[in-house]
């Protein structure tokens, strides 16, 4: 086996199982690029969008196939199995764009059960063998925000499933319901969640490393459940539970936004302690996508909350997190791209090295 090769295959066996937060983040800043009346970039962001999803699926399937051992063992990690929720979450932002962007509604209702699937296999998987876990972290370090990516991925089902309710006739009445239920449930879960993470805030130290980059997706999972509650809201007229609920949902969208809201200065302040204060440096890693996804998710999320409740005075914020996040975006793929472009390029000058072997062996 060559250096490229060698190189590429020991980051198979460590690829992280969030990397798929890539998908997710470039689905939200095409989505929200949408809502801000930006077709060309939203269209042109999900043809980016199909060609990673499949690349990452290739990878897990890769990685399964040749590090079984190590894919098993982050299932069950405290740090690394929440990570794959961000499958889950990644299918069904993607099933959102293929209903909202590219208007291919038998795509997006596939996707959207196959999200409902992912999210029934992963949720009842990783929480069932951290409970079992003969061995278990120090509190502090076995919980982080990361964590909260279980809620966009249970958001993402309510989204997913809303969209798709609205495209099927006959079955519409079931999948707003399976909507309503997953964001009721996902509201309830960021509670458990949040509430642990904000004791390990107060009650334990802290290092500039423990402050990764998933601590935003405090702020992007009351986002996104903000953004599947106002697509509730949307449809709540063509249904009679749903428009029961109308107002109990407003009432809690506005807790949700507002939550998300207060959590951006925060996270700023933090993010100035960590990189200014203590000068921890700034380098690529996949988990960065977790930051990426909340800012978009804040601007798409703030859009359709000032349409949906009539607050027009909201909007230009959304357009200010638009710029962010396209902005913070076209960074960390930058970052990526440098990233990875060491190990493709081993791997390519492997393999057009190789015949020339070959043919000297013969020789």
């Amino acid at each position: 086996m060559n250096s490229g090769n060698a190189r590429a295959a020991s980051r198979l066996q460590t690829l992280p199982p969030a990397y798929f937060a890539l998908v997710m983040a470039t689905g939200i800043v095409s989505i929200t690029s949408l809502l801000h009346g930006l077709d060309g970039l939203a269209r042109g962001l999900f043809a980016l969008n199909l060609a990673q999803y499949a690349i990452l699926w290739g990878l897990l399937i890769l990685r399964f196939a040749r590090f079984r051992a190590n894919v098993v063992a982050d299932l069950g990690d405290h740090l690394r199995g929440p990570g794959f929720f961000t499958i889950v979450a990644a299918t069904g932002v993607l099933s959102a764009q293929c209903f909202l962007v590219a208007h291919w509604p038998a795509v997006g209702t596939g996707l959207a059960f196959f999200t409902m699937l992912l999210w029934m296999l992963f949720v009842y998987a990783v929480f069932a063998l951290l409970i079992i876990k003969p061995r278990k972290p120090a509190f502090e370090k076995g919980i982080n925000g990361g964590w909260l990516v279980a809620i966009v991925a249970t958001q993402s089902v309510a989204l997913s499933a809303t969209l798709a309710g609205t495209h099927l006739g006959g079955t519409e009445p079931m999948l707003l319901i399976v909507g309503l239920l997953a964001w009721s449930f996902g509201v309830m879960f960021y509670i458990w969640v949040i509430s642990l993470i904000f004791y390990r805030y107060m009650f334990f130290g802290f290092e500039p490393g423990d402050l990764s980059p998933p601590y935003w997706i405090n702020m992007g999972a009351v986002a996104i459940s903000t953004l599947a509650g106002c697509r509730l809201i949307g449809v709540a007229g063509g249904h009679p539970l749903l428009g029961e609920l109308q107002p109990f949902i407003k009432g809690i969208v506005m807790i949700l936004w507002s939550t998300a809201t207060w959590w951006i200065p925060m996270l700023l302040i933090l993010g100035f302690w960590r990189h200014v204060v203590r000068a921890f440096p700034f380098k690529y890693d996949p988990l960065y996508w977790g930051m990426v996804f909340p800012v978009g998710m804040y601007s798409a999320c703030t859009r359709l909350l000032a349409r949906e409740l009539n607050l027009p005075f909201v909007s230009p914020i959304a357009w200010v997190f638009l710029a962010l996040g396209i902005g913070v975006w076209a960074i960390v793929f930058y970052g990526m791209l440098r990233d990875i472009g060491p190990v493709v390029r081993g791997v390519l000058r492997g393999a057009a090295l190789a015949p020339s072997a070959v043919e000297g062996d013969k020789g």
